[in-house]
């Protein structure tokens, strides 16, 4: 598996616009997502003659859990910045902004996705595998603990994004996801060489505000095991699932 395997995203997609859009625009709410467990909403962000649908999370919509900490909307922002620090482009362009309807929140770019496809329908395709690897390896050193089927996307040029990421980067490790095929497997190089510049680097300034002293140490852990293994983990257990797998 090489590098060249690995799918870019739509070169036609400007994310600095994007992200111009998203930051700066008016937003009006366009209706609520079915099957959240948390408040989530469609909206479209207008920024003179250009627009952009998204999702926003908003932190008052947000059920309290007794094992993770206040305000799952940072954690969809930190999964992108490990995305964009990676340079998987595995999580689209997540911000986060406070002058919403319903306050604070994530707003994350909307994939015009074929909503019928999901993990397991889209592994019967081999050349969508390469993807799958990597998203294996984001979920393992982002520590997501809800992986499912129904959270990985594909849109149309045949890019997979991850969407849902709150439950994520927890200092304990909690990892549940789908993505176990792959298992045994020798993680490809290109992909250890990016680790290896996450560990050696450090993680990028946002992480600070983000996520706790903890998790970021967790997270630094969490690549270096994967760096000295070098192969993807096998679930021994048979646990660590998601529920419900879509």
């Amino acid at each position: 598996m090489s590098e060249d395997e690995l799918i870019p995203v739509d070169a036609e997609v400007d994310e600095g616009a994007v992200a111009e859009v998203l930051a700066h625009g008016e937003v009006e709410l366009l209706g609520r997502m079915p099957w959240s467990s948390n408040a989530t909403f469609l909206v479209e962000a207008r920024l003179e003659d250009r627009s952009e649908r998204a999702i926003y999370k908003p932190h008052a919509g947000e059920r309290p859990l007794w094992d993770f900490p206040d305000g799952l909307y940072r954690r969809e922002v930190a999964a992108y910045e490990l995305s964009a620090q990676l340079g998987w482009e595995v999580v689209p362009l997540t911000i986060e902004r406070e002058d919403l309807e319903h306050g604070v929140g994530s707003l994350q770019r909307f994939i015009d996705a074929d909503f019928e496809q999901h993990y397991f329908t889209m592994l019967e395709d081999e050349s969508l595998h390469p993807q799958f690897v990597r998203m294996a390896v984001f979920d393992f050193v982002s520590n997501n603990t809800d992986r499912k089927g129904g959270h990985c996307l594909i849109d149309v040029n045949e890019h997979i994004w991850g969407i849902d990421n709150g439950l994520s980067f927890h200092a304990e490790f909690k990892l549940r996801t789908v993505i176990w095929e792959f298992g045994g497997e020798p993680i490809p190089q290109p992909l250890l060489d990016d680790l290896q510049r996450l560990v050696d680097e450090g993680l990028s300034s946002p992480f600070d505000r983000l996520l706790g002293t903890f998790e970021r140490d967790a997270l630094r852990t969490r690549a270096r095991a994967l760096l000295r293994e070098g192969e993807l983990p096998i679930d021994e257990t048979g646990n660590r699932y998601p529920w419900p797998l879509v």
